[in-house]
C-alpha cells in the first residue's frame, strides 16, 4: 500500500514537472492515440506496478543495488591491494634458510649461503606477491562484472514487462 501511494506521488509530480516515470528509466514512451500527459502519467505509474509485480523486480531497487555492488568491487579491489604483503621477506627467510644449508654443505660457509639464498627469496617472493594482488583484483573485477550483467538483466526483464503493459494501453514504447 506504501509503495503504490510512494509512486501515486511520484508519477503526479513527474507529471506536473514534464518528465515522466518512463524517462528516469531511460524507457521513451508516445502516447498513439494522443492520451493527456496525466493519462499517461496514471498508465505508466499502473504499468510500473504491474512490471514489478509481473518481473519481481524493482527498478530503483536495482538501481541501489548496482551502486552497491560497485562499491563492494571497488573495496574488494582496495583488499586485493594488500593480498602479498610481506611476500618479500617471507621468501627472503625461506632463502635465507635454504641458501644456509646448501652453504654449509657446498664449502662450509652457511653465512654466505644464507645472504645470496635471502637475495633470491626476497626476489622470487615479490614476484609471487604481485602475481597473487594482479590475481586477487583480477577475480574481484570478474566478480564485480557478473553481479552487475545479473543486475543488468533484471533491469531489462522489467522494461521487457513495463513496455509490454504500456504498448497493451496504446503506447509506442522503446528502451
Amino acid at each position: 500500500m506504501l509503495v503504490v501511494l510512494c509512486f501515486a506521488a511520484v508519477s503526479a509530480a513527474f507529471a506536473q514537472g514534464g518528465s515522466t516515470l518512463a524517462s528516469t528509466m531511460d524507457v521513451y514512451v508516445f502516447p498513439k492515440s494522443g492520451q493527456e500527459a496525466d493519462q499517461q502519467s496514471q498508465d505508466e505509474s499502473a504499468c510500473y506496478d504491474w512490471a514489478v509485480t509481473n518481473s519481481g523486480n524493482d527498478p530503483f531497487d536495482l538501481t541501489k543495488q548496482s551502486e552497491a555492488q560497485a562499491a563492494q568491487t571497488e573495496q574488494a579491489k582496495a583488499q586485493a591491494e594488500q593480498v602479498g604483503q610481506g611476500a618479500g621477506a617471507q621468501g627472503a627467510v625461506r632463502g635465507a634458510a635454504a641458501g644456509a644449508i646448501i652453504g654449509e654443505i657446498a664449502d662450509d660457509d652457511a653465512g654466505k649461503g644464507a645472504a645470496y639464498g635471502a637475495a633470491a627469496g626476497a626476489i622470487r617472493g615479490r614476484r609471487k606477491g604481485r602475481a597473487a594482488q594482479e590475481q586477487a583484483k583480477q577475480q574481484a573485477e570478474a566478480q564485480g562484472e557478473v553481479q552487475q550483467e545479473a543486475t543488468e538483466e533484471q533491469m531489462g526483464n522489467f522494461k521487457k514487462a513495463f513496455s509490454v503493459c504500456l504498448e497493451a494501453k496504446d503506447y509506442m514504447v522503446k528502451y
